[in-house]
C-alpha cells in the first residue's frame, strides 16, 4: 500500500502522437520510458524519486500490454544488476533510485557494468537528493560517473527537457556502447507542467522473446585480459564517441548573444534558478531570452572541450555555475583553459558558495558578484558596487524564544512506544551502546528520546555495532527496520551476527511496510499485493539463517511487554544473537486505508465506534513525564485557568489516533492515572443514546451538586 496512489494518473499514459500531456515530472519519466520503447524497468524507492516506483507499480497493466518487465527489486545493487539484460541483447533498460545512496549500494554492479560496457541502451535514473530538501548525509553522484566511466546527463527542470533527455540517454548509450546516468534533481521530479506526447513503442526485442534466442560473448566477461581492452575501449572509442554525439545531437545548448566580454556555463538542473536570477537583474525575460550568453550542459559528463573553448572565445571571464562539492565541472573546465592556453579567466566557488544548495537567494548574489567584478556595464549602475543599504537585514536569533522543533515520529507511531520502553530499561539497566539504522526509527536518536547514536547504511544497524561484541558487563542494542531487513541487514547484519556468534541485541521494527519510503509494501507485509508475494515473516527469516532467540511481539503499543522482553534479552544467559521483532503497522498506512471506510460507515448511518483518549486535569500533576517518555504531536499543555495551579497540565488535542501509547507509557512508568479512554460513538443505537442522556443527567446532577458546595470568593468579597 504505497503512500500515494497512481491509479488514475496512469491512464495518461495511453496518450498518444500529438496528444497534450500534462502532470507531474515523474510520471512524464514513466511515459517517456514507453515511448523510447524501453523493454524493462526496475528499481528501488527512496526520496525524491520514490513516487516513480508507485507509478510503475500502478501502471503494470499498461506496461505488460507493451510486453514491458517490471521488477520492484529487492535493493539498488539488484536493480542494477537487472541492467545486466542489455550487456548481449539490444533491448533498452532502466532502472531508478535514490542518489547517491543507491549508487553507493548499486556501485559494484554499476561498475562491472560500465567495464562490459552494452549492446541495449542502459539508463539509471536517479533523483538527486541534494540540498535543504535531503534527507541523507550532502554527496553528489557526479563522482561516480566519473570512477565508473558512465555519461550524466543533467536536464533542465522542465517536463519537454525532461522526456527528451530519457530518449537522448537510451541514443547516447547506444551509440557509445556505454551506460547513461540520468539526473533528476528534487526540483525535476515535482515539477508539473505539460508536453506533446508521442505513441507509445513496443520494444522490438522483449525480454521473454530474448529468452528463445539466447546470447554470449565472452568479451564482456570482466576478467583479465578483457578487463584491460575494456579500459582501452573507454578511453580510445567510447569516450570520442560520445563527445562527438553529444555535439551532433546538440545535448548541451547556448542561449543568448553569440559574442559578449562574460558568460556563464550552466548544469542544466541550475538553469532555471539562473534565469531567474538574471531576471531580477534585467538581463534576461520569463521567456529566457537572456542578454548575458549561457552554455547550458544537459550531458555534465563527459564534458566536450571543443564545445567550451568556442564559447570561450572573446570572452574575459566566464561563470561557472556547479551545485555541490567537489567542483568535479570547475576543475575539468579550468584544466582545458590551460592546457589550450587560453586567456578566460574562469570564475566558480568563491562568487558562489563552495557547498550548500543554490537557492534564488544565492543564486542571485553569485551572479551579481560575478558581474559586478568581471562586466560591471551590465549591471544598473546603482548595482555596481556594493551597497551597504541593499544588503539584506541580519536575521534574529530566535532560539531562545522559539522552541527547536526536531523531525519526529508522526501520532500514533506505533515505533514510539518501543523507544518508550527502551527509556525505560535504560532507566531500570543503565545506558547502553545502542546502533541505529536508516529509517523513521532514526527518529528515536532525538529529543525526547535520544537512544542510538549513529548510523552507517540500510540495513547496517547490527553490523555497525559488531565491534562492541567484545564480552562487556552490557550488550550492545541495535535497531534495524523491516524495510532495511529486506533490503540488506538479513545479509549483511544478521547473518554477520550468526556467523559470528555475536552476543547482541538487534530489535527489528517491523510496521509492515517500507515506511519511510512512502509506505511500499515488503516481504514481510500483511496485505495481499495482487503481483507481489507478501506475507513472509521476518520470524521465519531470522530462524532460517541460524538466529536460536527469537521474541515476537505483535502489539508494539504494550509498553510494558516490550519493557520486559527487552530486559529478557539483555539479562538472558543465551551466548548467540538476539532478536526482537516488534510489529505494529504503520498509523499513516492504516489511517488511509481506515478512514475512508469509516467515512463511508458513517455516512451510510451504520455504527461507528473510535477511542478517543483525555487528560484529566484535576489529577494532572503537570510534571510532564508522559512528554518526555512518548514525545506525540498530540500531546502537549495547556493552562487549566484556575489561579492556584501555575504549571500547564498535559493536554491531548483533536489529531489524537486513539493508538492509546500515552495511556501505556503512563502505566508502564508508574505515572499519574490522569489519562482516560472515552469510546465516540457515530450513529448510536436507541439503547446507547437513552444510555447517555441517563448518563448525562447524572453526571449534570453531581456536578451542579459539586458546585453549590464551593466557596464563592467573589461573593464573600
Amino acid at each position: 500500500m504505497a503512500e500515494r496512489s497512481f491509479a488514475k494518473e496512469v491512464e495518461k499514459l495511453r496518450l498518444g502522437a500529438g496528444e497534450a500531456f500534462e502532470g507531474e515530472g515523474i510520471l512524464a519519466i514513466t511515459k517517456a520510458l514507453l515511448e523510447s520503447g524501453v523493454g524493462y524497468v526496475g528499481g528501488y524507492q527512496g526520496a525524491p524519486i520514490s513516487h516513480l516506483m508507485d507509478v510503475l507499480a500502478d501502471a503494470e497493466g499498461i506496461l505488460s500490454e507493451l510486453g514491458v518487465r517490471f521488477e520492484a527489486n529487492a535493493s539498488e545493487a539488484a536493480a542494477a544488476a537487472m541492467l545486466a539484460a542489455s550487456v548481449h541483447y539490444p533491448i533498452r533498460g532502466a532502472v531508478t533510485f535514490k542518489g547517491p545512496v543507491g549508487v553507493n549500494v548499486a556501485s559494484d554492479a554499476l561498475a562491472n557494468l560500465a567495464s562490459s560496457g552494452v549492446n541495449g541502451g542502459a539508463l539509471i535514473i536517479v533523483g538527486e537528493d541534494y540540498g535543504e530538501g535531503s534527507s541523507i548525509m550532502q554527496e553528489r553522484s557526479h563522482a561516480f560517473a566519473m570512477k565508473s566511466q558512465f555519461w550524466l546527463l543533467d536536464p533542465k527542470p522542465n517536463l519537454p527537457a525532461i522526456v527528451k533527455a530519457v530518449e537522448d540517454g537510451f541514443e547516447l548509450s547506444e551509440a557509445t556502447n556505454t551506460p547513461v546516468m540520468l539526473m533528476v534533481r528534487i526540483r525535476s521530479c515535482h515539477v508539473t507542467g505539460r508536453f506533446t506526447a508521442r505513441d507509445n513503442r513496443r520494444p522490438p526485442l522483449t525480454v521473454r522473446e530474448a529468452l528463445s534466442a539466447p546470447r554470449r560473448d565472452f568479451s564482456r566477461v570482466v576478467l583479465p585480459p578483457m578487463s584491460y581492452t575494456h579500459e582501452q575501449d573507454k578511453v580510445t572509442r567510447r569516450w570520442p564517441d560520445a563527445q562527438r554525439h553529444i555535439r551532433a545531437h546538440g545535448l548541451n545548448e547556448f542561449h543568448g548573444p553569440a559574442e559578449a566580454p562574460v558568460g556563464l556555463v550552466v548544469q542544466g538542473g541550475m538553469y532555471n534558478g539562473v534565469i531567474r536570477a538574471l531576471q531580477r537583474l534585467g538581463l534576461a525575460d520569463i521567456h529566457g531570452n537572456t542578454e548575458v550568453p549561457l552554455y547550458v550542459l544537459g550531458v555534465t559528463y563527459p564534458l566536450v572541450h571543443e564545445e567550451f573553448l568556442a564559447f570561450c572565445e572573446g570572452k574575459e571571464s566566464v561563470l561557472v555555475v556547479e551545485e555541490g562539492q567537489p567542483e568535479f565541472i570547475e576543475q575539468q573546465l579550468a584544466t582545458m583553459l590551460y592546457r589550450a592556453g587560453h586567456s578566460t579567466r574562469l570564475y566558480g566557488k568563491g562568487m558562489l558558495p563552495m557547498a550548500g544548495e543554490y537557492t534564488g537567494q544565492v543564486m542571485l548574489d553569485g551572479v551579481e558578484a560575478f558581474l559586478r567584478e568581471a562586466a560591471p556595464q551590465y549591471l544598473p549602475a546603482a548595482r555596481r558596487a556594493p551597497n551597504r543599504e541593499d544588503e539584506p537585514l541580519p536575521v534574529p536569533d530566535l532560539s531562545s524564544v522559539v522552541p527547536g522543533r526536531p523531525p519526529g515520529f508522526c501520532t500514533g507511531c506505533p515505533e514510539r512506544p518501543i523507544f518508550a520502553a527502551l527509556k525505560l530499561i535504560e532507566d531500570e539497566l543503565g545506558q547502553h551502546q545502542i546502533s541505529g539504522d536508516i529509517g523513521c526509527h532514526l527518529f528515536g536518536s532525538l529529543p525526547p528520546f535520544e537512544i542510538g547514536g549513529q548510523t552507517m547504511g540500510y540495513g547496517l544497524g547490527p553490523a555497525s555495532n559488531a565491534a562492541f561484541d567484545g564480552g562487556g558487563e552490557k550488550r550492545a542494542i541495535s535497531l534495524l527496520g523491516d524495510g532495511g531487513f529486506w533490503h540488506n541487514g538479513l545479509s549483511s547484519s544478521i547473518t554477520n551476527a550468526v556467523f559470528n556468534n555475536s552476543d547482541t541485541v538487534t530489535v527489528i521494527i517491523d510496521n509492515y511496510y517500507s515506511a519511510a519510503t512512502g509506505g511500499q509494501d515488503v516481504p514481510s507485509s500483511r496485505a495481499d499485493n495482487p503481483s507481489k508475494s507478501t506475507g513472509h515473516p521476518i520470524s521465519d527469516a531470522l530462524r532460517g539463517v541460524g538466529v536460536k532467540w527469537v521474541r515476537q511481539i505483535d502489539n508494539t503499543y504494550d509498553v510494558g511487554r516490550m519493557r520486559e522482553t527487552l530486559r529478557e534479552a539483555l539479562t538472558t544467559d543465551h551466548a548467540g544473537p538476539k532478536v526482537i521483532v516488534a510489529s505494529s503497522e504503520c498509523m499513516l498506512n492504516r489511517q488511509r486505508r481506515e478512514k475512508p471506510l469509516k467515512a463511508q460507515a458513517i455516512r451510510e448511518g451504520r455504527r461507528v465506534e473510535r477511542p478517543k483518549f483525555g487528560v484529566d486535569e484535576d489529577v494532572c500533576t503537570g510534571d510532564h513525564a508522559c512528554m518526555r517518555l512518548s514525545g506525540c504531536p498530540s500531546l502537549s499543555v495547556r493552562h487549566t485557568g484556575d489561579p492556584l495551579r501555575d504549571d500547564p497540565v498535559a493536554s491531548i488535542d483533536q489529531s489524537c489516533v486513539g493508538c492509546g501509547n500515552c495511556g501505556e507509557v503512563a502505566e508502564a512508568a508508574v505515572l499519574c492515572p490522569s489519562f482516560y479512554r472515552a469510546d465516540v460513538v457515530s450513529n448510536p443505537g436507541r439503547v446507547e443514546r437513552a444510555a447517555a442522556r441517563l448518563r448525562g443527567r447524572v453526571i449534570g446532577w453531581l456536578q451542579a451538586r459539586r458546585r453549590a458546595r464551593r466557596l464563592d470568593f467573589a461573593e464573600m468579597s
